[in-house]
Protein backbone atom coordinates (compact mmCIF):
# COMPACT_ATOMS: atom_id res chain seq x y z
CA UNK A 1 0.00 0.00 0.00
CA UNK A 2 2.81 2.42 0.87
CA UNK A 3 4.53 1.72 -2.44
CA UNK A 4 1.28 2.41 -4.32
CA UNK A 5 0.81 5.68 -2.45
CA UNK A 6 4.38 6.76 -3.16
CA UNK A 7 3.97 5.88 -6.84
CA UNK A 8 0.85 8.06 -6.99
CA UNK A 9 2.70 10.98 -5.42
CA UNK A 10 5.64 10.56 -7.78
CA UNK A 11 3.25 10.54 -10.74
CA UNK A 12 1.68 13.88 -9.85
CA UNK A 13 2.41 16.57 -12.40
CA UNK A 14 3.96 19.83 -11.11
CA UNK A 15 1.69 22.87 -11.26
CA UNK A 16 2.32 26.57 -10.76
CA UNK A 17 -0.21 28.94 -9.22
CA UNK A 18 -0.40 32.67 -9.95
CA UNK A 19 -2.56 35.03 -7.88
CA UNK A 20 -3.12 38.49 -9.35
CA UNK A 21 -3.69 41.16 -6.71
CA UNK A 22 -4.81 44.27 -8.62
CA UNK A 23 -4.57 46.88 -5.86
CA UNK A 24 -1.92 49.63 -5.67
CA UNK A 25 -1.36 52.73 -3.62
CA UNK A 26 -0.95 54.62 -6.88
CA UNK A 27 -0.46 53.86 -10.58
CA UNK A 28 3.10 54.20 -11.87
CA UNK A 29 3.69 56.31 -14.98
CA UNK A 30 4.90 53.34 -17.07
CA UNK A 31 2.61 50.55 -15.81
CA UNK A 32 0.38 48.76 -18.32
CA UNK A 33 -0.57 45.86 -16.04
CA UNK A 34 -4.14 45.63 -14.79
CA UNK A 35 -4.07 47.44 -11.47
CA UNK A 36 -6.26 49.83 -9.53
CA UNK A 37 -4.43 52.77 -7.98
CA UNK A 38 -5.72 55.62 -5.92
CA UNK A 39 -5.88 54.38 -2.36
CA UNK A 40 -7.57 51.69 -0.34
CA UNK A 41 -11.10 50.53 -1.10
CA UNK A 42 -11.73 48.04 1.67
CA UNK A 43 -15.09 46.89 0.32
CA UNK A 44 -13.59 46.02 -3.07
CA UNK A 45 -10.69 44.26 -1.38
CA UNK A 46 -13.01 42.19 0.80
CA UNK A 47 -15.13 41.16 -2.19
CA UNK A 48 -12.00 40.34 -4.17
CA UNK A 49 -10.80 38.12 -1.32
CA UNK A 50 -14.13 36.27 -1.16
CA UNK A 51 -14.04 35.73 -4.93
CA UNK A 52 -10.46 34.40 -4.98
CA UNK A 53 -11.19 31.98 -2.12
CA UNK A 54 -14.31 30.72 -3.93
CA UNK A 55 -12.33 30.43 -7.18
CA UNK A 56 -9.71 28.28 -5.45
CA UNK A 57 -12.37 25.96 -4.04
CA UNK A 58 -13.92 25.55 -7.48
CA UNK A 59 -10.60 24.95 -9.24
CA UNK A 60 -9.47 22.37 -6.68
CA UNK A 61 -11.77 19.81 -8.26
CA UNK A 62 -9.79 19.97 -11.52
CA UNK A 63 -6.25 19.57 -10.19
CA UNK A 64 -6.45 16.28 -8.32
CA UNK A 65 -3.54 14.78 -10.25
CA UNK A 66 -1.23 17.76 -9.73
CA UNK A 67 1.17 18.93 -7.05
CA UNK A 68 1.73 22.66 -6.65
CA UNK A 69 5.44 23.44 -6.50
CA UNK A 70 5.31 27.21 -7.00
CA UNK A 71 2.94 30.01 -6.01
CA UNK A 72 3.43 33.59 -7.13
CA UNK A 73 1.49 36.59 -5.78
CA UNK A 74 1.85 39.42 -8.32
CA UNK A 75 0.03 42.58 -9.17
CA UNK A 76 -0.63 45.34 -8.65
CA UNK A 77 1.01 45.43 -5.27
CA UNK A 78 0.26 42.38 -3.13
CA UNK A 79 1.98 43.92 -0.10
CA UNK A 80 -0.42 46.90 -0.31
CA UNK A 81 -3.35 44.47 -0.16
CA UNK A 82 -2.15 43.47 3.29
CA UNK A 83 -0.67 40.40 4.94
CA UNK A 84 -3.96 39.14 6.43
CA UNK A 85 -5.63 38.71 3.04
CA UNK A 86 -2.53 37.19 1.48
CA UNK A 87 -2.24 34.67 4.29
CA UNK A 88 -5.91 33.71 3.92
CA UNK A 89 -5.39 33.03 0.22
CA UNK A 90 -2.25 30.97 0.85
CA UNK A 91 -4.01 29.03 3.61
CA UNK A 92 -6.88 28.22 1.24
CA UNK A 93 -4.47 27.05 -1.44
CA UNK A 94 -2.73 24.84 1.09
CA UNK A 95 -6.03 23.44 2.29
CA UNK A 96 -7.58 22.74 -1.12
CA UNK A 97 -4.59 21.79 -3.27
CA UNK A 98 -1.65 19.46 -2.77
CA UNK A 99 1.38 21.65 -2.09
CA UNK A 100 4.90 20.36 -2.42
CA UNK A 101 6.82 20.46 0.85
CA UNK A 102 9.50 22.60 -0.80
CA UNK A 103 7.18 24.80 -2.88
CA UNK A 104 8.52 28.21 -3.83
CA UNK A 105 6.04 30.83 -2.57
CA UNK A 106 6.75 34.34 -3.82
CA UNK A 107 5.33 37.70 -2.81
CA UNK A 108 5.80 40.90 -4.81
CA UNK A 109 6.22 43.91 -2.56
CA UNK A 110 6.81 47.63 -2.75
CA UNK A 111 9.17 49.15 -0.17
CA UNK A 112 6.53 51.57 1.13
CA UNK A 113 4.00 48.86 2.01
CA UNK A 114 5.97 46.42 4.16
CA UNK A 115 6.63 46.44 7.89
CA UNK A 116 8.63 44.22 10.20
CA UNK A 117 5.39 42.82 11.60
CA UNK A 118 3.77 42.06 8.22
CA UNK A 119 6.90 40.41 6.84
CA UNK A 120 7.32 38.31 9.96
CA UNK A 121 3.72 37.08 9.72
CA UNK A 122 4.02 36.35 6.01
CA UNK A 123 7.22 34.37 6.53
CA UNK A 124 5.66 32.37 9.37
CA UNK A 125 2.64 31.63 7.15
CA UNK A 126 4.84 29.98 4.51
CA UNK A 127 5.97 32.70 2.11
CA UNK A 128 9.64 31.98 1.43
CA UNK A 129 10.59 34.31 -1.44
CA UNK A 130 10.06 38.05 -1.83
CA UNK A 131 10.49 40.25 -4.90
CA UNK A 132 10.97 43.90 -3.98
CA UNK A 133 10.32 46.63 -6.54
CA UNK A 134 13.35 48.88 -6.08
CA UNK A 135 13.67 50.14 -9.72
CA UNK A 136 16.28 52.85 -8.97
CA UNK A 137 18.50 54.27 -6.23
CA UNK A 138 17.79 57.83 -7.41
CA UNK A 139 14.88 59.45 -5.58
CA UNK A 140 14.30 61.97 -8.37
CA UNK A 141 13.98 59.15 -10.92
CA UNK A 142 11.63 57.24 -8.63
CA UNK A 143 9.44 60.31 -8.29
CA UNK A 144 9.37 60.86 -12.06
CA UNK A 145 8.19 57.27 -12.51
CA UNK A 146 5.38 57.74 -10.01
CA UNK A 147 6.91 55.28 -7.56
CA UNK A 148 5.49 55.72 -4.02
CA UNK A 149 8.80 55.11 -2.22
CA UNK A 150 12.35 56.38 -1.94
CA UNK A 151 15.60 54.43 -2.02
CA UNK A 152 16.07 54.51 1.75
CA UNK A 153 12.75 52.68 2.09
CA UNK A 154 13.98 50.11 -0.45
CA UNK A 155 17.12 49.49 1.61
CA UNK A 156 15.00 49.14 4.74
CA UNK A 157 12.61 46.74 3.01
CA UNK A 158 15.45 44.38 2.05
CA UNK A 159 16.83 44.54 5.58
CA UNK A 160 13.40 43.87 7.13
CA UNK A 161 12.86 40.90 4.80
CA UNK A 162 16.16 39.37 5.89
CA UNK A 163 15.34 39.88 9.55
CA UNK A 164 11.95 38.22 9.03
CA UNK A 165 13.73 35.11 7.74
CA UNK A 166 13.46 35.50 3.96
CA UNK A 167 16.61 33.87 2.62
CA UNK A 168 15.53 34.29 -1.02
CA UNK A 169 15.25 38.00 -1.82
CA UNK A 170 14.88 39.37 -5.33
CA UNK A 171 15.03 43.01 -6.42
CA UNK A 172 13.57 44.56 -9.56
CA UNK A 173 15.49 47.30 -11.37
CA UNK A 174 14.77 49.37 -14.48
CA UNK A 175 17.14 51.04 -16.92
CA UNK A 176 16.56 53.42 -19.80
CA UNK A 177 14.66 55.78 -17.48
CA UNK A 178 13.91 59.41 -18.38
CA UNK A 179 17.16 61.43 -18.35
CA UNK A 180 19.08 58.44 -16.97
CA UNK A 181 22.79 58.39 -17.81
CA UNK A 182 25.04 55.37 -18.03
CA UNK A 183 26.83 56.55 -14.89
CA UNK A 184 23.55 56.73 -12.97
CA UNK A 185 22.74 53.16 -14.01
CA UNK A 186 26.21 52.03 -12.97
CA UNK A 187 25.70 53.65 -9.56
CA UNK A 188 22.30 52.00 -9.17
CA UNK A 189 23.70 48.55 -9.84
CA UNK A 190 26.62 49.03 -7.48
CA UNK A 191 24.44 50.31 -4.65
CA UNK A 192 21.85 47.58 -5.07
CA UNK A 193 24.53 44.89 -5.11
CA UNK A 194 25.58 46.16 -1.69
CA UNK A 195 22.19 44.84 -0.49
CA UNK A 196 23.33 41.32 -1.49
CA UNK A 197 20.11 40.13 -3.14
CA UNK A 198 19.82 36.51 -4.23
CA UNK A 199 18.15 37.44 -7.52
CA UNK A 200 18.12 40.57 -9.69
CA UNK A 201 15.71 41.45 -12.50
CA UNK A 202 16.83 44.22 -14.87
CA UNK A 203 14.13 45.49 -17.21
CA UNK A 204 14.59 48.05 -19.94
CA UNK A 205 11.85 50.67 -19.76
CA UNK A 206 9.24 50.15 -22.47
CA UNK A 207 6.76 52.91 -23.12
CA UNK A 208 3.41 51.20 -23.65
CA UNK A 209 0.37 52.82 -25.23
CA UNK A 210 -2.30 53.55 -22.64
CA UNK A 211 0.15 54.49 -19.88
CA UNK A 212 0.62 58.03 -18.59
CA UNK A 213 4.22 57.99 -19.80
CA UNK A 214 2.99 57.37 -23.34
CA UNK A 215 1.27 60.75 -23.34
CA UNK A 216 4.52 62.69 -22.92
CA UNK A 217 7.12 60.20 -24.18
CA UNK A 218 8.43 62.55 -26.87
CA UNK A 219 9.58 65.07 -24.27
CA UNK A 220 10.63 62.61 -21.54
CA UNK A 221 14.30 62.59 -22.58
CA UNK A 222 14.42 58.82 -22.85
CA UNK A 223 17.75 57.14 -23.66
CA UNK A 224 17.86 55.85 -27.24
CA UNK A 225 18.19 52.19 -28.21
CA UNK A 226 22.00 52.30 -28.33
CA UNK A 227 22.16 53.81 -24.84
CA UNK A 228 19.75 51.20 -23.50
CA UNK A 229 21.82 48.43 -25.09
CA UNK A 230 24.96 49.81 -23.48
CA UNK A 231 23.25 49.81 -20.06
CA UNK A 232 22.06 46.26 -20.62
CA UNK A 233 25.50 44.92 -21.50
CA UNK A 234 26.99 46.69 -18.50
CA UNK A 235 24.44 44.95 -16.27
CA UNK A 236 25.20 41.54 -17.78
CA UNK A 237 28.93 41.95 -17.27
CA UNK A 238 28.67 43.44 -13.80
CA UNK A 239 26.21 40.91 -12.43
CA UNK A 240 28.26 38.04 -13.82
CA UNK A 241 31.35 39.38 -12.10
CA UNK A 242 29.43 39.34 -8.79
CA UNK A 243 28.36 35.70 -9.23
CA UNK A 244 24.90 36.17 -10.72
CA UNK A 245 24.13 33.81 -13.59
CA UNK A 246 21.97 35.13 -16.41
CA UNK A 247 19.27 32.52 -16.93
CA UNK A 248 16.80 34.66 -18.88
CA UNK A 249 16.96 37.87 -20.90
CA UNK A 250 16.25 40.11 -17.90
CA UNK A 251 16.89 37.81 -14.94
CA UNK A 252 20.03 36.99 -12.99
CA UNK A 253 20.42 34.74 -9.97
CA UNK A 254 22.90 33.30 -7.56
CA UNK A 255 23.25 29.53 -8.17
CA UNK A 256 20.02 27.76 -7.23
CA UNK A 257 18.06 31.00 -6.80
CA UNK A 258 16.40 31.14 -10.22
CA UNK A 259 12.70 31.99 -9.96
CA UNK A 260 11.12 28.56 -10.30
CA UNK A 261 7.68 29.99 -10.95
CA UNK A 262 8.67 32.24 -13.85
CA UNK A 263 10.62 29.36 -15.35
CA UNK A 264 7.27 27.59 -15.74
CA UNK A 265 6.17 30.26 -18.19
CA UNK A 266 9.38 30.10 -20.19
CA UNK A 267 9.59 26.28 -20.18
CA UNK A 268 5.94 25.76 -21.15
CA UNK A 269 4.87 24.04 -17.93
CA UNK A 270 1.25 24.19 -16.68
CA UNK A 271 0.01 26.93 -14.37
CA UNK A 272 -3.32 28.25 -13.08
CA UNK A 273 -4.15 31.90 -12.46
CA UNK A 274 -6.55 33.44 -9.96
CA UNK A 275 -7.78 37.03 -9.92
CA UNK A 276 -8.78 39.51 -12.65
CA UNK A 277 -6.47 39.50 -15.70
CA UNK A 278 -4.76 36.31 -14.51
CA UNK A 279 -3.77 33.89 -17.27
CA UNK A 280 -3.63 30.10 -17.17
CA UNK A 281 -2.12 27.36 -19.31
CA UNK A 282 -3.71 24.14 -18.16
CA UNK A 283 -4.92 20.85 -19.65
CA UNK A 284 -3.99 21.91 -23.17
CA UNK A 285 -5.88 25.19 -23.04
CA UNK A 286 -4.90 28.78 -22.44
CA UNK A 287 -7.43 31.07 -20.80
CA UNK A 288 -7.42 34.51 -19.24
CA UNK A 289 -9.75 36.18 -16.77
CA UNK A 290 -11.17 39.50 -17.89
CA UNK A 291 -9.19 42.54 -16.73
CA UNK A 292 -12.14 43.82 -14.73
CA UNK A 293 -12.44 43.46 -10.97
CA UNK A 294 -16.23 43.78 -10.85
CA UNK A 295 -16.69 41.19 -13.61
CA UNK A 296 -14.33 38.81 -11.82
CA UNK A 297 -16.13 39.17 -8.49
CA UNK A 298 -19.60 38.84 -9.99
CA UNK A 299 -18.55 35.97 -12.25
CA UNK A 300 -17.12 33.91 -9.43
CA UNK A 301 -19.70 34.64 -6.73
CA UNK A 302 -22.69 34.35 -9.10
CA UNK A 303 -21.20 31.57 -11.27
CA UNK A 304 -21.07 33.63 -14.45
CA UNK A 305 -18.28 33.83 -16.99
CA UNK A 306 -15.03 35.48 -15.97
CA UNK A 307 -12.95 34.70 -19.05
CA UNK A 308 -11.96 37.14 -21.74
CA UNK A 309 -10.45 34.36 -23.85
CA UNK A 310 -10.07 30.59 -23.91
CA UNK A 311 -8.47 28.51 -26.63
CA UNK A 312 -6.91 25.14 -27.33
CA UNK A 313 -3.36 25.47 -28.63
CA UNK A 314 -2.46 23.43 -31.76
CA UNK A 315 0.81 21.53 -31.71
CA UNK A 316 2.46 23.75 -34.34
CA UNK A 317 1.60 26.85 -32.34
CA UNK A 318 3.12 25.18 -29.29
CA UNK A 319 6.23 24.59 -31.36
CA UNK A 320 6.42 28.30 -32.05
CA UNK A 321 6.02 29.06 -28.37
CA UNK A 322 8.82 26.63 -27.60
CA UNK A 323 11.14 28.74 -29.73
CA UNK A 324 9.91 32.09 -28.40
CA UNK A 325 9.99 31.15 -24.74
CA UNK A 326 12.97 28.80 -24.50
CA UNK A 327 15.21 31.17 -26.43
CA UNK A 328 14.52 33.82 -23.79
CA UNK A 329 16.44 31.61 -21.39
CA UNK A 330 19.94 30.22 -21.00
CA UNK A 331 18.46 26.72 -21.38
CA UNK A 332 17.73 27.28 -25.05
CA UNK A 333 16.49 24.63 -27.47
CA UNK A 334 17.66 21.15 -28.46
CA UNK A 335 17.19 19.02 -31.57
CA UNK A 336 15.80 15.76 -30.17
CA UNK A 337 13.63 17.57 -27.62
CA UNK A 338 12.11 19.67 -30.40
CA UNK A 339 11.63 16.88 -32.94
CA UNK A 340 10.22 14.35 -30.46
CA UNK A 341 7.74 16.83 -28.99
CA UNK A 342 6.55 18.72 -32.08
CA UNK A 343 7.28 16.31 -34.95
CA UNK A 344 9.02 19.00 -36.97
CA UNK A 345 12.51 18.99 -38.50
CA UNK A 346 15.23 20.85 -36.62
CA UNK A 347 17.73 21.11 -39.48
CA UNK A 348 16.24 24.32 -41.02
CA UNK A 349 16.38 26.02 -37.63
CA UNK A 350 19.94 24.86 -36.99
CA UNK A 351 21.04 26.20 -40.36
CA UNK A 352 19.75 29.63 -39.41
CA UNK A 353 21.15 29.40 -35.88
CA UNK A 354 24.57 28.62 -37.33
CA UNK A 355 24.51 31.93 -39.21
CA UNK A 356 23.62 33.69 -35.95
CA UNK A 357 26.53 31.99 -34.23
CA UNK A 358 28.89 33.46 -36.83
CA UNK A 359 27.66 36.92 -35.74
CA UNK A 360 27.94 36.14 -32.00
CA UNK A 361 24.15 36.17 -31.63
CA UNK A 362 23.78 32.48 -30.78
CA UNK A 363 25.88 29.68 -29.38
CA UNK A 364 25.75 25.88 -29.45
CA UNK A 365 26.71 24.43 -26.10
CA UNK A 366 28.70 21.24 -25.62
CA UNK A 367 25.49 19.40 -24.68
CA UNK A 368 24.02 20.26 -28.07
CA UNK A 369 21.61 22.95 -26.89
CA UNK A 370 21.34 26.20 -28.81
CA UNK A 371 20.97 29.44 -26.88
CA UNK A 372 21.19 33.14 -27.62
CA UNK A 373 24.12 35.22 -26.40
CA UNK A 374 23.58 38.51 -24.51
CA UNK A 375 24.08 40.24 -27.86
CA UNK A 376 21.43 37.94 -29.35
CA UNK A 377 19.03 38.67 -26.49
CA UNK A 378 19.08 42.34 -27.46
CA UNK A 379 17.80 41.53 -30.97
CA UNK A 380 15.79 38.44 -30.01
CA UNK A 381 12.56 39.73 -31.55
CA UNK A 382 14.13 39.93 -35.01
CA UNK A 383 15.79 36.53 -34.57
CA UNK A 384 12.52 34.91 -33.55
CA UNK A 385 10.67 36.34 -36.53
CA UNK A 386 13.14 34.65 -38.86
CA UNK A 387 13.09 31.36 -36.96
CA UNK A 388 9.30 31.28 -36.92
CA UNK A 389 9.17 31.95 -40.66
CA UNK A 390 11.46 28.97 -41.25
CA UNK A 391 9.39 26.85 -38.89
CA UNK A 392 6.16 27.68 -40.69
CA UNK A 393 7.62 26.44 -43.97
CA UNK A 394 8.65 23.10 -42.44
CA UNK A 395 6.64 19.98 -43.21
CA UNK A 396 5.81 17.64 -40.30
CA UNK A 397 8.00 14.58 -39.95
CA UNK A 398 6.49 11.28 -41.01
CA UNK A 399 7.92 9.51 -38.00
CA UNK A 400 10.62 9.74 -35.32
CA UNK A 401 13.08 6.88 -35.04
Amino acid sequence: MRNDKKALQDARQPLGIYVHVPFCRSKCEYCDFYSLGGGMNRESMDLYLQAVLAHIREAAQRVVGYEVDSIYFGGGTPSFFGHEGLIRILTELDRRLRLSRDAEITLEANPDSVTAQSLDKLRRAGFNRISIGVQSDDDAQLKSLGRPHNYKQAQQAVSLARRAGFDNVSVDLMFGLPSQSRQQWMDTLRHVLDLKPDHVSCYGLKVEEGTRLWEYKDCANLPDDDAQADMYFYAVETLESFGYQQYEISNFAKPGRECRHNLKYWMGDPYLGFGPAASSDFAGKRFTAAANLDQYITGILEQKTILSECESIPLRERAGEYLMLRLRTSYGIEENEYMQTYLLPFAPLEKLLTTYAQRDLAKKEENGRWRLTPKGFMVSNAILVELLEVQQKSNPLARIR
